[in-house]
This record gives structure tokens, sequence and C-alpha cells, in this order.
């Protein structure tokens, strides 16, 4: 056939420009899958710090439990013979680490084997009395994390507040009711005061935090010391040791269930101070100064928000908090003098209670709870089955060293990372990845010719 017989088909169309072709054409919009709200809820929980402190417990518990059962006798003696009977070894092992977390259940929270119900929550009211100098002192370092600084200082400041609290508490005569009041005012000041001279150092000169706080621990400590020891200041009239006078009966907490129970009023006044914090850092003014310092400084100040005033107040509060936990120990849990151990570690335990609770008020007032029960179950635990006490302390550095690892944690429990979202489902032509159709499109065959 020559080309004359060939019959016309008209001129062919002219191919079109890439730019001349609609998007939705070229490339159909893909609409990405919304996640559910269950989802959601589901991924906001499992990236959370609260789940994350709950977690590192657990771990930390775990943790305690296998050394639990390594020291254990019956444990050891039944390893030795471990390949013919294995039951025993395992049967040992339980025994050894429910009986030890049991006894710490009946020492911390409820004694099944009370007589009576005013019997059974005496370990309670023990928690809570432990638990209250640690949340007041969790109070004053959680604050000053929360405005960018880092407070080691509180066993400082508990102590200072101490001697003053104390000093008021024997050596002052007031009205009943009047005298209480001004021996914790007086203490919550002293602790304001030495935890102030921190903040100030630190916007005038630059000065660390860490190391002022360091030097003025040992201050602090070595002062107690000296006053102590010195007749006509803290020391007891007569005596050649180094404690107290006992408080005036004016100055001391009242109980709050009684003589039988050691918890006092000094737990309704941290329970108030924790609604003061929350309300402080959340609600008014100067917690969003706090909270702005604490996340950016250099934007805080752009913004005009004075950066140095902000240092010196969050101080002097969290200073007066730890003041605060001071009070609580001379007043309510030491009323017959006390000595320069007065602090009882609770300065350095603060820091664990703050960082268990996320530096926020709610999360240190239960992980004050926590500890205490710990605090207030390990004897328990230790009288009972004859576990080392050294195992809470284990228990409470292990929980520290997790909740300092966040991502050793969410590998354990394979938990996804803060801000990971749910994966989008298949697309619409039932294969994985952005959902488009396989079948390309008009204007792709002619940018094909």
């Amino acid at each position: 056939m020559s080309d004359s017989q060939i019959p016309s088909r008209g001129p062919l169309p002219e191919p079109l420009e890439v730019s001349q072709i609609p998007p939705s054409e070229l490339a159909p919009e893909v609409k990405p899958e919304e996640e559910s709200r269950s989802s959601a809820l589901l991924r906001e929980i499992t990236t959370s710090n609260a789940l994350l402190s709950v977690l590192a417990v657990v771990l930390a518990l775990v943790a305690g439990a296998i050394l639990i059962a390594f020291t254990d006798e019956d444990v050891q003696a039944s390893a030795g013979y471990f390949f013919s009977r294995p039951s025993d070894l395992l049967t040992a092992a339980w025994e050894a680490v429910s009986g030890a977390y049991s006894s710490l259940f009946q020492g911390a929270i409820y004694n099944f084997r009370a007589d009576n119900f005013q019997a059974g929550i005496r370990p309670l009211t023990e928690t809570l009395t432990f638990a209250t100098p640690l949340i007041a002192a969790g109070l004053g370092v959680a604050l000053s994390f929360r405005v960018g600084l880092f407070n080691i200082g509180a066993r400082g400041q508990m102590l200072v507040a101490s001697a003053a609290a104390g000093y008021v508490g024997f050596a002052w005569e007031l009205p009943t009711g009047i005298h209480l009041i001004v021996a914790v005012l007086a203490g919550i000041l002293a602790g304001a005061l030495w935890g102030g001279i921190v903040g100030l150092l630190k916007a005038r000169t630059g000065a660390h935090e860490v190391i002022v706080t360091i030097m003025l621990n040992y201050i602090a400590f070595y002062l107690i010391s000296f006053m102590l020891r010195t007749p006509g200041l803290l020391q007891a009239p007569g005596s050649n040791n180094p404690k107290s006078p006992a408080m005036l009966p004016t100055a001391v907490l009242p109980d709050l269930l009684g003589p039988r129970y050691n918890l006092h009023l000094g737990f309704l006044v941290v329970l108030v101070a924790t609604v003061y914090v929350w309300y402080l850092l959340n609600r008014s003014s100067l917690g969003f100064q706090f909270r702005a310092v604490g996340e950016n400084p250099n934007a805080a100040r752009v913004a005009g928000i004075k950066v140095k005033n902000m240092y010196l107040y969050a101080m002097l509060l969290a200073g007066g908090l730890a003041g605060l936990a001071g009070v609580n120990q001379v007043l309510g849990t030491v009323t017959t003098g006390f000595s320069s151990g007065i602090d009882a570690g609770i300065g350095f335990d603060a820091i664990t209670v703050a960082l268990l609770g996320g530096s926020t008020p709610w999360g240190v007032f239960f992980a004050g709870i926590l500890f205490g029960a710990f605090k207030a179950g390990g004897f328990a635990m230790q009288a009972g089955q004859g576990i080392p006490i050294d195992i809470i302390v284990v228990v409470q550095s292990l929980i520290v060293l997790f909740i300092a690892a966040p991502p050793l944690v969410r590998s354990v429990f394979h938990l996804p990372a803060p801000g990971t979202k749910r994966r989008s489902g298949r697309g619409k032509s039932g294969k994985s990845g952005t959902g488009t159709s396989a079948k390309p499109t008009k204007s792709a065959k002619a940018v094909n010719q």
C-alpha cells in the first residue's frame, strides 16, 4: 500500500506541557488518613511522662525483686541443686519476693494482721507522715526546675529553717495558736532567705546555682552544728550533747487523728502548699513568667520578662517550701529536741521526688507519698522478713536511673517516642504507600506521547 492510499486521521495533537496539566490530573491529592480519637488518646497516654514515671517504678520494683531473691538464704541454698529440682529455686524465690513486698505493703498501706481497723490503717498514717516533708521539699526543688534552676540546696534550706522554727518553738513563750503560727512563719522565712542567697548570686553575678547550693549546704550544716554545741544558742541548758531543748507544747503541730497516730497538721499545710504551687505555675502571671524563663530565658528576655528577677523570686519560693519541710521535721516529727541530722536526707530525696513527679505539683505530691511508703514499709520489711533496708535505697536509686533514661524505659515496653504519630493506613488502591492509583491518567498519557 502506497502512502497515498493511507487514510488520513487528521493532524496529531500537540503534546501538552507539564505546566498546562491541572495538578489534580497529574497527581491526585492524597489526603492523610485522620487519626481516630481512640488512637490519639492511646498515643497521648503511651508518650506521657506520667506513664513513664509509673513504668520506671515498675522496673525498679522488678530489679528490687531480683535483688531480694539473690540475697535470700533459701534461694541460695536451693540454687545448689537447681538442675535436679528447679521448682525448689522458683518456689523459694517467689516466697522471698512475695513475703518482702507483702511486708512492704502491710507496713506502708494497711496491716491485715491488725486486730481492728484503727490499728490496720496506722501504716498509712505513717506513710503520710514520712511523705509530708518529702512533698514540701520536693515542691521547692520542682519549682526551681520549672525556672531552669537545678536547686540541690534543699538540705541547707531545711537546716536553717529547722533552727529558726526550733528556736522560736523552745525559746519564745507565746499564746497558744500564735506561737505555732510564728514558729512556722519563722522557719519558712529562714528557708526563703537561704534560698534567696542563691537566686541573688545567680541574678547579679551569674554564679552557678549548683556550686552555690552545695557550698550553702555545708555552711548550713556546720553553722547549725556550731550553734547546737554553744550554750545560749541552740544547745539545751545543762547538756553536753549537740541537741536543742524540747519544743514547747504551744509550738507543736497538733495531731490530726489523735495521739495514737503520728500524722499531724503539717500534712494539711503541705496539701495547701501543693494547691498553691499548682495555682502559681498554671494560673498566675508570675507562674507564666517562670515557665517562660525555664523554657527559653533568651526568648523570655526579648519578650520583656526580667529574667534575673525571676531567678530571685523562684529561689525565694523554693527556699520557703524547703523551709516548710524543715518546720514539719522539728515541730511535727521531732518535738523532743533536734540535732544537726534533722534533715534525715530529705533534702536529697526531694530531688528524686521532683524528678519522679515530672516537676509538676501534683506529680510531686504523689511521688512524695510513694517515697513515704517506701520509708514506712522498708522498716516493716526489714523487721518482718529480714530484708536489708538498703534494698529500698537501691529501688529508689533505680527509679532515678530509669527516669533519667527515658529511651531505655520505652525500649523495654516498646513505647513510641513523644511526637510520634500513628502511621497512615493503606491507600484507596489497597496497596501500602501514598495511596495513589496505579493507572496513569489521560494527561499523563499525553505527556508520554
